[in-house]
């Protein structure tokens, strides 16, 4: 396939990276969606949906680092659509992050965005072979469990 020949199928390259920024945030939400069927505890739940996200993220197929990686201010012209989608995505994490319990002090938005920021890192520091994604999943929901009063799960390798 010659470089000019994709154009043949989207007509700009905006047009393209919206088509790859939606496969990844609808690949997420479906990866999210199946881990956390049939989990009804809210902290497990939570931390199923964790280690889908992180399992997205660290995926060859790099759709799903697409989405973190691009901002909508890095495509002005598509901008919108771009929030849009990642909107779509944050406010499914927003409901499962809502149904935990924090103090009223705490600001819930805050701990979900800095979850989602660090969720978000992992691809530049992770190593196969170091802990599992699980037992990582379990270290970033480490805090939230403390601010909120929740017994620690066993974390393993």
């Amino acid at each position: 396939m010659t470089p000019g020949a994709i154009y043949f199928h989207v007509a700009s390259k905006q047009e393209l990276l919206l088509a790859v920024y939606e496969e990844g945030v609808q690949r997420i939400l479906d990866r999210v969606e199946g881990a956390m069927a049939a989990e009804r505890e809210p902290w497990a739940r939570l931390e199923k949906a964790v280690v889908a996200h992180l399992e997205s993220i660290l995926d060859a197929s790099a759709y799903a680092r697409v989405v973190i990686r691009i901002l909508p201010s890095d495509a002005p012209e598509i901008a919108a659509e771009l929030k849009e989608l990642r909107d779509r995505y944050e406010a499914r994490l927003s409901r499962c992050f809502s149904a935990i319990a924090l103090p009223r002090e705490r600001d819930a938005t805050i701990a979900r965005l800095a979850l989602l920021g660090a969720m978000n890192w992992m691809p530049v520091w992770y190593r196969e072979g170091s802990k599992s994604v699980q037992a990582i999943a379990r270290e970033l929901l480490a805090p939230l469990r403390a601010l909120a009063g929740v017994k620690p799960t066993r974390s393993r390798r």
